[in-house]
């Protein structure tokens, strides 16, 4: 099959994956109310068309903290990218950087922050906050070193969410021979992957806290050790504790509420995310598409707002876009785009979001990002639910 959408990428994917990998992409936390809402609300929402208008130049770039973007999109932090295609945050971060949009690594990457950034761009950094503040620390300063721009504090994950798809694929809850026999077998029915990734994409750690581990080398050992240092004592006083360190711009990740976003700001980020954690955190609550008009109403001449949450075209950035965001990042779309073809597919499918919302601003007579707003909605039916 040649993919011509983003749910192309995610049934190739799906083919070429192990099963646990693919269900740790693809789904959310408990009964996936949320991921559903994060789709759902975007396809709701309808643009209106205008005809008969000059549309000759389109102007699609926006600068953001410091950065020229040459389109309103940037790939989202995902975790253990290295295990759907070989080295696979380098690939990601090689394709964002050619289409001339940031690529955001997560803190629990096969590869390494220094991996990365060797490859052309620094990217980035995604900072989840573990009890080990002396190891975090470092980890900062290592991103600084290397030229990360951005650091993006993802701050809805004091403990994992519930991921009812990961015991069920034996990703999680997995023990003992018969559990070691399901991950063999579901590795050996998928050659390609076996021999691009597990044979070929070594090690598969993940990179940026491989030295805080002592014991154990497996990803999932690196996962499980996670979870239990992930922080619940943070507040927004620890982002003066993360200044000490980091003098660059923050951006908040991780926000659904109004009166979060104005917090945000009196912490001194210079962006947010709105973002439910695409559904895989606090199951029930509303979409980001949903919560994002309130926000940018309360906090957006205060800072730069960005959104995640069910991006699956060059549509939903433009609907996006309309309703308060500067930008949007997606995190489904660019691994299955890596885990169905690498950095070519990864390439590929940052060209038709690209033409995808070349096509909606023609059609909507929008003739630049920046002059994107709620006129180019149709308000007569559903928009964001309040």
């Amino acid at each position: 099959m040649r993919a011509a959408s983003v749910s192309d990428y995610r049934e190739l994917a799906r083919r070429r994956l192990p099963k646990m990998f693919f269900e740790y992409i693809d789904g959310g936390s408990y009964a996936e109310a949320t991921l559903g809402r994060n789709v759902a609300d975007l396809e709701a929402i309808a643009l209106r068309q205008r005809v008969m208008r000059d549309m000759t130049k389109l102007d699609m770039s926006i600068e953001t903290l410091g950065q020229q973007l040459s389109m309103p999109v940037g790939l989202a932090p995902v975790g253990m990218a290295g295990m759907y295609g070989r080295r696979g945050e380098v690939q990601a971060a090689k394709a964002a950087a050619a289409a001339g949009v940031p690529f955001c690594l997560s803190t629990v990457g096969v590869c390494s922050v220094e991996e990365v950034a060797a490859a052309g761009v620094a990217p980035w950094f995604q900072l989840y906050m573990l009890k080990d503040r002396g190891y975090m620390r470092d980890l900062v300063a290592r991103a600084k070193d290397l030229g990360s721009p951005v650091l993006v504090f993802t701050v809805d994950l004091p403990v994992p969410g519930a991921r009812y798809r990961d015991v069920r694929s034996g990703f999680t809850g997995s023990s003992g021979l018969s559990g070691a026999l399901n991950t063999a077998w579901d590795g050996i029915t998928h050659p390609a992957w076996l021999w691009d990734v597990w044979a070929h994409g070594r090690p598969h750690t993940l990179g940026s806290v491989a030295g805080a581990l002592q014991q154990g080398r497996r990803v999932t050992d690196f996962l499980s050790w996670i979870a239990k240092n992930f922080d619940r004592s943070v507040t927004w006083r620890d982002l003066d504790w993360v200044r000490e360190t980091w003098d660059g711009p923050i951006v908040v990740k991780g926000v659904l509420e109004a009166d979060d976003a104005r917090d945000a700001v009196r912490a001194g980020a210079q962006g947010l995310v709105v973002s439910n954690h695409g559904g895989r955190q606090l199951d029930g609550v509303r979409s980001s598409i949903s919560a994002l008009p309130r926000i940018a109403d309360a906090v957006g001449c205060d800072l730069e707002i960005y959104m995640d949450g069910g991006i699956r075209s060059g549509l939903d950035v433009l609907k996006a876009l309309s309703l308060g965001a500067k930008a949007c990042f997606v995190g489904r779309a660019w691994a299955y785009a890596l885990g169905a073809g690498g950095e070519a597919a990864v390439t590929r499918m940052l060209g038709t979001l690209r033409s995808e919302l070349a096509v909606a601003m023609i059609l909507t007579g929008c003739g630049s990002v920046a002059e994107a707003g709620r006129d180019l909605l149709d308000h007569d039916l559903a928009i964001a639910k309040e």
